[in-house]
């Protein structure tokens, strides 16, 4: 065997024990828990509630402006959410997990013609005092994938975030915390702030 060989197969050597360090990180990660203490699965639908409920009520499609696109936003306290469903970015992984990417989408339809995937808005109609809103349609690539952290000690709460770096490692983003803001009394779901501290109810 010459040397060029000899490097090449140190070179696969070397890739496949990335793929396999890769995948055995991702087995280790931490499942995403619902209020049942079972994990989040592809497909079932979940409430997006608050831990806190002071800070507003369950997460739904807002009418932001009388118009499409629908965003997202909370209910007060009192009204019901919308389910969503969940969507990892890993081909096969059927649990979301910490720290992993996915796609989150509302069930069902709006008079609008086009998704209910949540997507970080882009430009000035999209941002509101300097902060990034979350609007709906499934054509933003990196916009559409978020991924949940555990927020504190408690087994069940969680902040999610917007910072698609399993898709690109090597890409720079300015990542975010989904928190909310008022505005003309609607409560809307934005990154740039305070993060918001939730919780998963299965339907």
């Amino acid at each position: 065997m010459n040397m060029n060989m000899k490097l090449i197969g140190i070179s696969l050597s070397f890739v496949w024990l990335a793929v396999a360090i890769a995948a055995t990180s991702a087995q280790e990660l931490s499942p995403v828990l619902d209020t049942s203490g079972q994990p989040l699965r592809r497909g079932v639908e979940y409430i997006i509630k608050l831990a806190i409920t002071d800070n507003g009520g369950p997460f739904t499609l807002i009418d932001r402006k009388g118009y499409c696109p629908f965003y997202v936003g909370q209910r007060n306290v009192t009204a019901d959410g919308i389910p969503v469903t969940f969507s990892p970015f890993e081909e096969g992984e059927n649990i979301v997990r910490e720290l992993k990417n996915f796609k989150v989408a509302f069930s069902g339809a709006t008079i609008c013609a086009q998704s209910t995937t949540w997507k970080v808005g882009q430009g000035e109609a999209d941002t509101v005092d300097g902060r990034r809103l979350i609007a709906t349609g499934d054509n933003a690539r990196y916009g559409n994938y978020f991924y949940i952290n555990k927020d504190g000690d408690f087994a069940d709460i969680y902040r999610m975030e917007w910072c698609p770096a399993e898709l690109c490692p090597t890409c720079r983003f300015r990542c975010g915390s989904l928190g909310s803001l008022f505005e003309n009394g609607k409560r809307l779901a934005a990154l740039d702030g305070s993060a918001l501290p939730i919780v998963f109810e299965r339907v």
